[in-house]
């Protein structure tokens, strides 16, 4: 009998081992679920929340817009003149497509070369099949310098 005494206190510990094993094996997965999730993710560094450079007004005068995909505030479009007081300032991904928008002077529109998306001045979606509007900044001349900042 006392043999299987002890052959039971054996079995409980053994099992108790493995439990303890089976719950740190758990723990460390469920503590490297964020940073896995954080390196999957398609997130971007966060933009600033101050004025960013980016470009020149001289670059801006040549054509009335300026494009600069990587700018420190993202991806913007500046549309005007720096002798204009209405710059306009917009991200131009499409938030349909992910496609590069481009200006319609004529127009005074944004369009989606990649499936016909049309956005007003203010970034809002004139024309499907987009249906979010693109995200606007605000936008100044300082000096020399096309700046913006997210609104």
């Amino acid at each position: 009998m006392a043999d299987v005494s002890q052959n039971l206190d054996i079995i409980s510990a053994a099992m108790k081992r493995r439990d303890f094993i089976n719950w740190v094996g758990l723990g460390l997965i469920a503590s490297s679920l964020p940073v896995a999730i954080a390196a999957c993710s398609s997130q971007t560094t966060p933009v600033s929340r101050d004025w960013q450079t980016v470009g020149t007004s001289a670059e801006l005068d040549k054509t009335g817009q300026l494009l600069a995909k990587n700018s420190p505030a993202g991806p913007v479009l500046v549309v005007g003149t720096s002798k204009g007081a209405n710059l306009t300032a917009v991200n131009p991904t499409c938030t349909h497509a992910g496609c590069t928008v481009g200006w319609k002077a004529e127009a005074k529109k944004f369009a989606c070369p990649c499936h016909g998306s049309e956005y007003g001045v203010d970034g809002k979606v004139l024309k499907g099949p987009a249906t979010e509007a693109l995200k606007t900044y605000a936008a100044k001349i300082e000096g020399n310098s096309v700046v913006v900042k997210p609104s």
